[in-house]
């Protein structure tokens, strides 16, 4: 497959860490991409947008939706409850489940933070809940028992030396199995070096049956997992080489596993990993998104997989908030098997789909209320998210609106340098009168000069604007402008594009 890079902590903290680039060590590959959906528009004609139908929630953390015919949606709170929303009567007033005597909020990323349902709720009434635990902030997986009010502790984590990097995503994945995230110990650059260790659980996804017990354990851990019988590694270990994984989630049509891995300051990114391909090592701390992490551990000849996505701080973001594919009825036609999500600070809605090529398409098609901390699905596929402040519910909808730019690019490439020179399109019906066009890089280039804008460069991101000649694009008329970058092997053009924040088609 060919190497792609994309330029692109809900409560997390945003740690800024000047990073260098560094002499890439071992091998990195990507995971196999599926084909490109059928019958869906481009990703710049999409638009996302939200309604708030629930207010009142103290810091929501998680939303699942129980099968059980009752079209209901369960909400967490970072304090310990879990709260139920009806789209007829709205958000009860009494919690469904409390359980803050035993969780542990110390810390702007502790708290009840993730929630399952089983494939067999409907008649077992048993919950998941994945939360930090008193006295000293174990990450902790738990059975909650409706019928009995009763919670049952199956997994623990120390994790004490500091309060951030809990992950704490619960998700049941296609094989019936019970998936849980850690984030890696916290504090900043991985100081227990947990990612690449495999004798904890810190810093990894984890795979374990709870339809059953193997004594001493309230689970078992399946024969297929990777690490099972190998020498001072914790069985339970499906993927490894994570920072802060606090959202991931399951393609319900093929299986396969996509991750939101909160970076450290230079690279948020998003992993698409194929059904059933456990033991990937992520990379982290060796490397943030695809560069080489300053300072970080890396074990020597060890084969890392790369993310599919990957995008800058720089852009307004701090925390990649991972979702979902949509697989929905509704808006079928539009973002069937597209991959939604966010950013804590930003707002952005990003887009992912696979080109059908072994890599994938990408777009910003529109903002989340602010502060979003979850992406949830109701039973048939529809799209809700929580936001932290002020705490409300939201219905995501899409449409296709047709952008209003486009951006044709043409490029000459040689030795350690390039050229791109881009002509932006007014496809719109109003003029352009002061435009900023905004894009990214790939990794290693850098802007040596530019004409025809003022050009800005900070990481990977690109802010182009216009000179005092070219400041209004009349309806249909077009403008030139372009740069000159070095490389250091990735010569391939901008992917995306968005003139005064909306995202641009994009042609040659």
């Amino acid at each position: 497959m060919s190497r792609r890079h994309w330029a692109g902590s809900l409560i997390l903290t945003l740690l800024l860490t000047a990073l260098t680039l560094s002499p890439v060590a071992g091998p990195r590959s990507f995971a196999a991409a599926p084909p490109a959906a059928a019958d869906t528009v481009p990703l710049p004609s999409l638009h996302a947008t939200t309604t708030q139908v629930a207010s009142g929630l103290r810091r929501p953390t998680a939303l699942v939706a129980p099968d059980d015919g009752t079209d209901r949606l369960f909400i967490t709170e970072k304090s310990g409850t879990v709260r139920v929303y009806h789209p007829d009567t709205g958000l009860a007033r009494n919690p469904l489940i409390d359980i803050t005597s035993a969780v542990d909020e110390s810390g702007n990323e502790r708290g009840l933070l993730g929630i399952a349902l089983p494939p067999d709720y409907a008649d077992s009434h048993h919950l998941y809940l994945a939360y930090t635990a008193r006295p000293d902030g174990a990450v902790t997986v738990a059975r909650y028992r409706l019928d009995e009010s009763r919670l049952e502790v199956l997994l623990s984590q120390p994790h004490a030396e500091h309060s951030n990097h809990n992950g704490g995503q619960l998700a049941f994945g296609p094989d019936g199995n019970l998936y849980w995230s850690i984030g890696d110990g916290g504090g900043s650059a991985d100081p227990l070096r947990a990612g690449q260790r495999l004798d904890t659980l810190l810093g990894k996804i984890m795979r374990i049956d709870v339809r059953r017990a193997c004594a001493p354990l309230a689970y078992c851990v399946p024969d297929d997992n990777p690490f099972v019988g190998t020498p001072g590694a914790r069985a339970e270990i499906w993927q490894y080489g994570l920072r802060n994984p606090w959202r991931f989630s399951f393609d319900s049509a093929d299986g396969s596993m996509w991750i939101g891995d909160v970076g450290q300051g230079r690279w948020e990114e998003i992993d698409h990993l194929a059904s059933g391909q456990g033991g990937q090592n992520l990379g982290w701390s060796c490397y943030e998104g695809f560069e080489r992490f300053d300072g970080g551990h890396c074990v020597p000849g060890e084969k890392y997989t790369e993310p599919v996505f990957t995008y800058s701080p720089y852009t307004g973001g701090c925390s990649v908030i991972g979702g979902h594919v949509y697989r929905g009825q509704k808006y079928a036609g539009l973002v069937g098997g597209t991959y939604i999500a966010t950013d804590y600070c930003s707002s952005t809605v990003w887009a992912l789909r696979p080109d059908g090529e072994g890599g994938y398409d990408q777009a910003e098609i529109g903002e989340m209320p602010t502060q979003v901390t979850s992406i949830g699905t109701t039973v048939d596929g529809e799209f809700y998210v929580v936001n932290d402040l002020p705490g409300g519910l939201h219905r995501v909808s899409f449409a296709r609106e047709e952008p209003t730019c486009r951006v044709d690019r043409t490029v000459k490439t040689w030795g350690t340098g390039t050229t791109v020179d881009l002509t932006v399109t007014n496809t719109g019906s109003t003029p352009v009168t002061g435009w900023a066009l905004k894009f990214p890089l790939a990794l290693g280039q850098r802007v040596v000069s530019d004409w025809n804008t003022d050009l800005t460069q900070g990481s990977n991101t690109i802010t182009a604007t216009n000179a005092t000649y070219n400041a209004t694009i009349a309806p249909g008329a077009s403008i030139t402008l372009g740069y000159l970058a070095d490389h250091t092997g990735d010569s391939s053009p901008p992917p995306r594009f968005t003139l005064n924040g909306d995202a641009c088609a994009v042609g040659r």
